[in-house]
């Protein structure tokens, strides 16, 4: 029988025996009281309301994020999520709870009757003293504790669970185990983890119901005869076959897991893991399964020797079998030859990269016939290239933007600016694009910062190859009100922007007092009020419960108790445009760089997401040191489709997710999950899908992947002969490349290497194409382990235009005779003329720096580019265009301006390239200009006067070269051009040209009247001996 509790004995006061009764309790702070219990008291309320607290906070901000989700539209996502969540824990807390709770009750009722006397008894049978008939209902509440524990963190699987319940096929196999990359996607992670839950489950279960058979006495470690009880192995070895089993589904699973395995020289399965690790698992398999036999077998013999059997033979098997063998085979089989025995998994390797990267659709060209010549007849077939070369470098020229169309403090633009492309005066132009948007300032009031300053407002655009002659940006959009100049076929309406870049906090609108619009020229504020304007983003303040909610949520008391707040209020909040996509797709990835467009007189930000997962078989995980600490791509992934552009509304914050990839499997899960969040791309607005471009994250993932597995041959590969590597950059300090230090897997410095070029977006004509697309690219380099090869191995195109957009392609050079960009910046920075300048301009207090040295396809030959900046001393001066450099294979040319440099290049005029006189840099160092002379204006159809000391025979020579330049011009114009008329007619000027030579006094009034007709008649007076 078992002894029945008795009754608690009294405890003893002091020494005296009796405990004189309490009198009142003494108040705190008067006399007599206790300051160490009031302490105390505090302590615990001050806990207990911090909590508390804490509490009401996680509330709110669960109540406003439902708030938040129903007001875009979107609650659908905000339960869908929520229910994947409510699904996992209560199905994994119920399935812990029954099988805690059944296995406690039949420990239970196999407890014996007396339990066996010993000195372990006397603690356990305190225990049962203090429980005492409460025993079923502490076995209740421990079990749904403990089930609770196991079943709370499983929520987070919800990713998982709605990729297994909506996953379909990819219509691709393993090349191991011939299934559906699906299963491997979809179905494996979520199976691997419900078995790895399962098997921890049951080792707990099996501890806490071991715990239970020793409190209730069939168990015991010091006493006479057996010391566990038949029943009680019965018990125990039910609960090991079940590990057993669970164990062996593990190692069926983790078969699988062997396709991204990280043992051999490139990811997936190696020679060692097909060889040795596969065969181990098989037999490991067997093992447990064996090993369930003979557990199953001790449930009716109830002794320890095949327990103990099964449980040795097991980890004798997954010790020899599972570790020291696949180790024997990689170190004496595969490592002394290591590029035969893994050429097969290579192949593997390399095909499943291509494929989960999407390179296996890159198209790679040889340019059989290049070279370092750039002449006029190849600048002139390429114009809206030429046109489009940047001298605006969107880093340097961020600090002019500021100053000149930041306009007020409260206004700021982002630290790079975007670029993209417009039609000005019926052209398609490369331009810069910076949104004004919000400064926010933490030192200014709450009425300031939440009520009063609530948006930014319109945009500052400039072509990147137009600047005044001050070296400043040609603005075509700035100023406040908006201007938009009249060569712009764009529209503005509304410009205030509610969600931008970078913009934290929260905006009230529809509060008491009007939000300020803007300042304008004359220091004006002009008020406005969102309601007035259309606006109807953000969610209602009205009710008492919403404004508590809110200040909880910011910890702020002015949304409760503010006089600003009224019942029509709204509070806009989330206004970053990529907390804001990640806040409505969270399982998407998305690109660090959102970039502004305007479309239907509003401003929207488009950004690039993308669908990722870290288990294709037999692909390589993704080279991520390159992207910004900001970029969702920045983590373990060996599969990626830019699958999602995702458009925000700067007025109104309304989000649109465009599928732009429907052969995505991954996000055809997600549609089937989330049905009302996706729209297809077809109807996404045209104009809008002119602006769309080359998602940058992925480029510069696919570009550096592209560098080895561009190689086919599996030994070339593994001895990477053929290797490149991403250019070195050039960097803006006209000093070369910065070091970039190497770490390896421990964060162990392992050395240095020259920093990479960045990937820049041009407007280009590329060899094969008919006409100029928006690229992005990026150059090549043999690879090196000193990093000392800098020429050229190839560039390599992202297109975003028409029908090739999402296309990638690589030219080639036949040889490598050809200067990289960092050997281009070497020639630059040895040139005599730019070090002489640098020097004087340093002489005279000015700061010089250089833009990004740019790479442009011309016809069959590469031009770079390199703008050089000067930058007074003194916090208020802004970079101003000084020189424009320009290098074609040895020869190095700065000038004043891009059109300069070219005609110095080519040795003839480019004016037909240039029509609206584009210049670059101001007034020239060495001959300064009076800005008060005036200048007198040229007609330019006015033939040129006689010069003063030139025969009369060659004034009329050139009187007839004027004529053929303009009908020069006029062959030109024609579409398409008359390039045979435009060869005779350059001919003869030739031959004119000839003639005025022979006069040895009229020879140099010749060649300057040549030059001042080629510039005023429009034409790149030209081709000559290059046509």
């Amino acid at each position: 029988m078992r002894p029945e509790s008795s009754p608690r004995p009294q405890s003893s006061g002091s020494s005296s025996g009796g405990v004189p009764p309490r009198g009142p309790r003494p108040v705190p702070g008067r006399g007599g009281g206790s300051p160490r219990r009031f302490r105390t008291v505090m302590a615990v309320v001050s806990v207990v309301g911090i909590f508390g607290l804490m509490a009401l906070r996680g509330i709110a901000g669960f109540y406003t994020d439902f708030l938040w989700f129903d007001q875009l539209g979107h609650d659908d996502v905000f339960t869908s999520v929520l229910g994947a969540q409510v699904v996992l824990v209560v199905l994994f807390t119920a399935l812990f709870f029954v099988l805690v709770y059944g296995n406690l009750t039949v420990a239970e009722r196999m407890a014996p009757a007396v339990r066996p006397p010993g000195p372990e008894e006397d603690l356990v049978s305190q225990w049962h003293l203090l429980i005492g008939s409460r025993a079923g209902k502490l076995r209740l509440v421990a079990s749904f504790v403990l089930a609770l524990m196991a079943g709370a963190g499983v929520g987070n699987r919800w990713q998982e669970w709605l990729l297994f319940t909506n996953g379909g096929d990819f219509g691709l196999v393993d090349a191991q185990f011939g299934r559906d990359i699906g299963f491997f996607i979809f179905q494996l992670p979520f199976l691997s983890f419900v078995v790895g839950w399962l098997f921890s489950s049951l080792f707990v279960i099996l501890l806490v119901v071991s715990v239970a058979h020793y409190l209730n006495g069939g168990i015991r470690f010091q006493t006479f005869g057996e010391r566990v009880q038949p029943k009680v192995k019965m018990h125990l070895s039910a609960l090991l076959a079940l590990l057993a089993l669970v164990k062996a589904a593990g190692y069926w699973l983790a078969r699988f897991e062997l396709t991204t395995s990280t043992r051999g020289a490139v990811d997936g399965a190696s020679y060692t893991d097909v060889k040795a690790q596969l065969p181990a698992m098989n037999l490991l398999i067997l093992i447990s399964l064996f090993a369930v036999l003979l557990l199953a077998v001790n449930v009716r013999r109830r002794g320890w020797v095949l327990p103990t059997l099964a449980v040795g033979l097991w980890a004798l098997v997954a010790l020899v079998m599972g570790s020291i063998y696949p180790a024997v085979i990689q170190n004496l089989r595969v490592e002394p030859a290591e590029s035969e025995k893994e050429s097969v998994y290579i192949a593997r390797n390399i095909a499943a990269t291509r494929t989960a990267f999407g390179l296996d659709g890159l198209v790679e060209l040889q340019i059989e016939d290049f070279d370092n010549e750039i002449t006029a007849v190849d600048l002139l077939q390429n114009p809206t290239t030429v046109r489009n070369i940047r001298v605006m470098d969107p880093v340097v020229v961020q600090g002019t933007f500021d100053r000149l169309q930041g306009e007020r403090e409260f206004y700021r633009f982002a630290d790079v600016l975007d670029t993209d492309r417009y039609l000005i005066d019926g052209e398609m132009t490369q331009v810069l694009l910076g949104a004004r948007e919000l400064d926010l300032n933490e030192t200014r009031s709450w009425e300031s910062q939440h009520v009063a300053f609530t948006h930014g407002y319109g945009v500052a655009m400039a072509p990147v190859s137009r600047v005044r002659g001050s070296g400043d940006p040609d603005f075509v959009i700035g100023d406040l009100p908006v201007s938009i100049d009249e060569s712009m076929e764009v529209t503005l309406d509304r410009p205030q922007i509610y969600i931008g870049e970078g913009l934290g906090g929260y905006a009230v609108v529809g509060a008491s007092r009007d939000e300020v619009d803007f300042t304008d020229e004359n220091q004006e504020t002009q008020s406005v009020r969102y309601a007035d304007i259309g606006g109807q983003a953000g969610v209602p303040m009205g009710s008492l419960l919403r404004k508590a909610a809110f200040a909880l949520r910011f910890t702020e008391l002015e949304p409760l108790i503010s006089n600003f707040v009224t019942d029509d209020s709204r509070i806009i909040y989330v206004r970053d445009v990529q907390d804001r996509v990640k806040k409505l797709a969270p399982f998407l990835e998305f690109d660090a760089d959102p970039y502004p467009v305007m479309i239907d007189g509003r401003l929207v930000y488009v950004v690039d997401g993308y669908t990722t997962t870290n288990r294709y078989p037999y692909s390589q995980r993704a080279p991520v040191s390159d992207l910004s600490s900001e970029s969702g791509l920045r983590s373990d992934f060996n599969y990626v489709r830019n699958s999602v552009r995702a458009v925000v509304d700067a007025f109104d914050g309304t989000v649109t997710f465009y599928v732009v990839d429907d052969e995505d499997p991954i996000i055809a899960a997600y549609q089937s999950a989330f049905s009302n969040l996706f729209t297809p791309v077809s109807e996404m607005p045209e104009e809008l899908v002119a602006h769309m471009r080359y998602a940058e994250d992925l480029f510069r993932v696919q570009s550096e992947l592209w560098g080895s597995y561009h190689v086919d041959d599996t030994e070339n590969f593994y001895q990477r002969a053929s290797e490149w590597a991403v250019s070195q950059d050039p960097g803006r300090s006209g000093e070369g490349a910065g070091d970039l230090v190497l770490v390896d897997a421990q964060g162990t410095r392992v050395g240095t290497r020259d920093v990479r070029m960045a990937p820049y977006r041009t407007m280009v004509n590329l060899p094969d194409a008919e006409e100029a697309e928006f690229v992005i690219l990026r150059a090549y380099v043999p690879l090196d382990d000193e990093d000392a090869r800098k020429e050229l191995a190839a560039y390599v195109v992202g297109r975003s235009d028409g029908e090739h957009a999402g296309e990638l392609v690589v030219y080639r050079p036949p040889t490598s005779n050809f200067d990289g960009p960092a050997l281009a910046e070497e020639r630059i920075r040895n040139d005599e003329a730019v070090a002489s300048l640098q020097t004087l301009l340093s002489q005279r207090g000015s700061d010089v720096l250089f833009g990004e040295l740019l790479l442009v396809p011309i016809e069959n030959s590469i031009l770079y580019v390199r703008p050089l900046y000067v930058q007074a001393d003194g916090d208020s001066t802004v970079p101003e265009l000084e020189r424009v450099i320009v290098v074609a294979g040895e020869r190095v040319v700065m000038a004043d301006s891009l059109q300069e440099a070219l005609e110095e290049l080519t040795g003839h005029s480019l004016a037909a390239l240039f029509p609206d006189g584009i210049v670059a840099g101001g007034p020239t160092v060495e001959e300064p200009v009076d800005p008060d002379e005036p200048v007198e204006p040229v007609d330019p159809d006015e033939p040129a006067a006689p010069v003063e000391g030139i025969p009369e025979d060659v004034v009329t020579l050139v009187a007839e070269i004027e004529q053929l330049q303009r009908e020069s011009a006029a062959a030109l114009a024609q579409d398409p051009a008359d390039w045979l008329e435009f060869g005779r007619l350059q001919d003869r000027i030739q031959s004119l040209v000839g003639e005025g030579s022979s006069a040895r006094t009229g020879e140099s009034a010749v060649r300057s009247a040549k030059l001042s007709s080629f510039s005023s008649c429009g034409v790149g007076g030209v081709m000559g001996s290059n046509w």
